[in-house]
């Protein structure tokens, strides 16, 4: 059988070859454990020498056939090299990965000659000249060899890949060396031409021959950080195609980056190019709100988030996905410094840089109208539209704070896992964040300031001489005007955003009441009369207060309960203190623990704002005084003597019957 296979070889049936070959490799196979009798070792050199010289043979057999030097074209296929390929199948795996590296060198010859770096046609503009070549070689290599190579060596794979890493090389090498003339467009069109081939690839092979493991390809970026957002067909018309998200490509691509991994280190050109662009894009911004005005009052931009937020996030996106099909590394950390960059640029430049300046003087109503009792219709200082405007930007702020949350989710999904922690936009949404705080203290200003005339004229007031109870006094009266004009246009206007006109509310009143409480220990000194009119109008300012959030709303909303324990307690409190003033001084003892009962307030400095309101002599002062600071409850161990008290005295005698009938009258009038 040894002579026979040895004639075989000499006369290249490979056929035979193959099939004898592999039987007597399969017998050995069962003999392995049985090397060390000498016949069987001997045999097994002896078939180790006829792979050898098998091996030798079909390599001399393909050089003939396909030479890598000289100018001889290669032969055509031949049912020997076909049959050779199997015998090589059971060689030395060498012998195979040898046929097949000659093979494909020869067959790429041509393509280094062709696209030699100083050719014309190696340059980027041409790229696509790259692909149809290899297109071309693929279609006449089936057409010529597909029968001649096993199906399993994966040939045509095999010339695309190698054909991907000279590709590579030759297009870093012409880049590095031309490097100033790649500009943006020409650096997407090469990429989006290189990836769509990679696209191709994914599609006609499986990646079985890749010998080095490609990095993770990027997520889907069909799912992008903004999904159904308002505005977002608003930007989509204007950019020019190249500058478009190309088709996303399957997310488990094996080919991805095979060529286009070259790119990457002129990516900072793409980089550079966005931070131009969206700086030109925010001087747009700028230029267009100058140019169109804030959105009015009554319209249906009023209110509403500026539409320049929406066209800001929907180019964010498309770059995104964009950079992210281009590299999943360092490029998305430049493009998320850009971004921030801008989102700053944003908030104070279209937002923070269009709210209204707060004037120093006070709108509203001038102290001796109130005095004299006129009708007033003055509105608060910032117009209806300022007003609308303020809601705007609290509105737009709100959607970009919300949007950027979002934004940095999807930059996170995107990125390489190693640089994931280096995305981090709390910053900027905590620059957003401030934009809504100012825009709610402006429209808490706006009404306290409003308000402030009003609370002036209180205090002036000649509460002494008061003589009858009657309505409420013009100065409650303009407050509510105050309020019924401001508030049902901020709630209209941020119906969208309910949470931050409830922040408006409790902030609103949170400022409004301990003023009025202070303004109220300037009325002094008061009449019996003064203070049951004083009641009579806190208990109306309580009433409008606590119906602040629906006020002119045709849709009765119930208070959400935070505001409503507000209101209550620091108007409970002014109450309390009018009461107070109200009851007899005499004996000083009852009065004493009357004013402990009602105000829990520990402070000797508010008893005695208390005390120069009912127009106590500073003789009778210092002896209430003094006793008031021997009534005071012990506090329990380890309080801190705070001003609200804890007592265990029992209930102190019953208000007077003036109190009480007072109450019944608040009540009949309301």
């Amino acid at each position: 059988r040894g002579r026979s296979g040895r004639a075989m070889t000499r006369k290249r049936q490979y056929g035979e070859v193959a099939n004898l070959l592999q039987g007597v490799v399969n017998v050995l196979e069962h003999f392995h454990k049985y090397m060390g009798i000498p016949q069987i070792r001997q045999l097994s050199e002896r078939v180790k020498a006829a792979q050898s010289e098998l091996g030798t043979q079909i390599l001399a057999d393909f050089e003939e056939a396909f030479p890598s030097q000289g100018s001889k074209r290669p032969g055509g296929p031949s049912n020997v090299l076909r049959d050779a390929c199997l015998v090589a199948n059971v060689l030395d795996p060498r012998i195979k990965q040898e046929i097949i590296k000659k093979f494909i060198r020869q067959h790429l010859s041509e393509y280094l000659v062709l696209f030699q770096e100083n050719q014309d046609v190696a340059w980027l503009d041409k790229i696509d000249r790259r692909y149809a070549w290899i297109k071309r070689q693929l279609l006449d290599y089936e057409e010529k060899y597909g029968r001649m190579f096993p199906e399993e060596w994966c040939m045509t794979e095999r010339i695309a890949v190698e054909f991907c890493h000279i590709t590579r090389a030759e297009l870093a090498k012409v880049m590095r060396t031309r490097a100033k003339e790649i500009e943006v467009k020409l650096l997407l069109f090469a990429i989006q031409r290189t990836t769509n081939f990679e696209g191709l690839l994914a599609k006609r092979f499986t990646g079985c021959t890749l010998t080095d493991k490609r990095p993770d390809s990027p997520l889907d970026p069909t799912n992008p950080f903004l999904e159904d957002e308002p505005g977002e067909e608003a930007g989509t018309e204007k950019d020019e195609d190249l500058t478009k998200p190309k088709k996303p490509k399957a997310p488990d691509n094996p080919f991805h980056g095979i060529v286009s991994k070259c790119f990457e280190p002129h990516l900072y050109v793409y980089i550079e190019s966005q931070d131009k662009n969206l700086g030109e894009l925010i001087d747009r911004f700028v230029a267009d709100f100058r140019a169109q005005g804030p959105p009015k009052a009554g319209t249906e931009e009023g209110g509403a988030v500026l539409p320049s937020c929406a066209d800001l996030f929907v180019y964010y996106k498309k770059c995104m996905v964009q950079c992210s099909q281009l590299s999943t590394g360092e490029p998305m950390i430049a493009l998320t410094t850009i971004f921030q960059k801008f989102l700053r640029e944003y908030a104070w430049k279209i937002l923070s840089g269009n709210l209204p300046k707060s004037s120093t003087n006070s709108g509203g109503l001038t102290i001796s109208s109130l005095l004299k009792e006129k009708e007033v219709s003055e509105a608060a200082k910032f117009t209806v539209d300022e007003l609308c405007l303020i809601c705007s930007i609290l509105s737009t702020a709100e959607y970009c704070l919300a949007t950027t949350q979002q934004l940095e989710e999807k930059l996170k999904e995107k990125v390489d896992k190693v640089l994931v922690e280096r995305i981090n936009l709390t910053g900027e949404m905590d620059t957003f964040s401030t934009v809504i705080s100012n825009s709610i203290q402006l429209l808490v200003q706006d009404l306290d300031a409003a308000c402030d005339p009003a609370l002036t004229a209180m205090s002036k007031m000649p509460w002494q001489s008061v003589e009858h109870v009657g309505d409420q006094s013009p100065y409650v009266t303009s407050i509510i005007m105050h309020i019924k004009q401001n508030v049902p246009i901020i709630r209209d206007n941020l119906a969208s955003t309910r949470k931050y006109f409830t922040q408006f509310c409790i902030k609103f009143t949170n400022s409004f009441i301990p003023k009025f409480i202070n303004h109220l220990f300037r009325c002094k000194p008061i009449s019996m009369v003064g203070a049951e009119q004083l009641l009579l109008d806190t208990h109306s300012l309580k009433t409008v207060l606590l119906d602040l959030p629906s006020i002119g709303s045709q849709v009765l909303r119930k208070a959400p309960a935070s505001y409503t324990k507000i209101v209550v307690k620091g108007m409970t409190r002014a109450e309390m203190i009018l009461k107070v003033v109200m009851a007899p001084h005499e004996p000083p003892v009852v009065f004493v623990d009357n004013y402990i009962k009602l105000l829990a307030d520990g402070n000797p400095e508010t008893f005695q704002k208390i005390l120069d309101m009912k127009g106590l002599k500073r003789s009778e002062q210092s002896s209430m005084l003094e006793l008031f600071r021997q009534r005071l409850p012990t506090p329990p161990s380890g309080a801190d003597g705070g001003p609200s008290l804890s007592f265990s005295t029992p209930t102190p005698e019953q208000e007077s019957s003036r109190i009480r009938k007072l109450e019944k009258l608040i009540k009949k009038r309301l």
